[in-house]
């Protein structure tokens, strides 16, 4: 609100960009984020707002549902996602400044390899550039290895809770309905539980892997991961 007292105190016109905007739509940000739409509301005029965000399903929620602060607000436009230009056009900075060059073949696959993800592809070609003699595949190797480190992904399994495990994998093994009765008895059979498990302890599980960031709720009842390999290691685990 400070900040907007002193837009209002000017005569300029604004463009907001709001980048990973997709935060606005979980829960805890909720009282911002009620707070932001009526203070752009009655601004529509001087200030005009571009959202942009890495998960286009959250975005989507934000936009389409009616109990979400920001809905129908704006109109939705996939950004057309980064792909061979992209590439070719990096490879085409480092042979120019690299005694090494680097084959867009190679680099091509490396893309692919790094499930076509610019900040990885990024951190690829600055490992080649810092260590050309090595080559493209050492370079992409220790990108693998970074990003996709399974010593990572355990350490990050195994601070989770019992019952958020198991939500997990039962996300992965397509049960949609996790609060229904058969979900509540495949969770129990997970737990080592005899008892019959009420919903909160479902509940409790999905808010503590919202909260974390690790899912994000993109309808009643349906979730998805922000980190699709880490998706990916769990359905290999399993």
């Amino acid at each position: 609100m400070e900040a907007m007292t002193i837009f209002d105190k000017s005569k300029i016109s604004l463009m907001l960009i709001i980048d990973e905007a997709q935060v606005l739509a979980y829960e805890e940000n909720s009282h911002f984020a009620h707070a932001l739409r009526a203070a752009l509301d009655i601004r529509k005029d001087r200030i005009k707002v571009i959202f942009a965000g890495s998960s286009e399903a959250t975005l989507r929620r934000m936009f389409g549902i009616s109990s979400e602060p920001f809905y129908n607000w704006a109109p939705l436009e996939p950004f057309q996602l980064l792909g061979n230009e992209f590439v070719e056009a990096l490879v085409k900075q480092v042979n120019a400044i690299s005694k090494y060059p680097l084959s867009l073949k190679e680099a091509l696959t490396a893309f692919t390899e790094l499930k076509n993800t610019p900040e990885f592809f990024r951190q690829y070609i600055e490992h080649y550039i810092i260590n050309p003699i090595e080559g493209s595949l050492s370079a992409l190797q220790a990108i693998k290895e970074k990003v996709f480190s399974d010593k990572n992904y355990k350490r990050q399994w195994d601070a989770l809770l019992p019952a958020d495990q198991a939500i997990l994998s039962m996300i992965i093994n397509g049960i949609t309905d996790l609060h229904a009765k058969s979900a509540l008895e495949h969770l129990g059979k997970k737990l080592g539980i005899k008892e019959k498990l009420n919903k909160n302890t479902t509940h409790n599980a999905l808010r503590r892997l919202s909260n974390t960031n690790i899912l994000t709720r993109i309808n009643y009842g349906t979730y998805q991961f922000e980190d699709e390999a880490f998706a990916e290691w769990i359905k290999l685990r399993d």
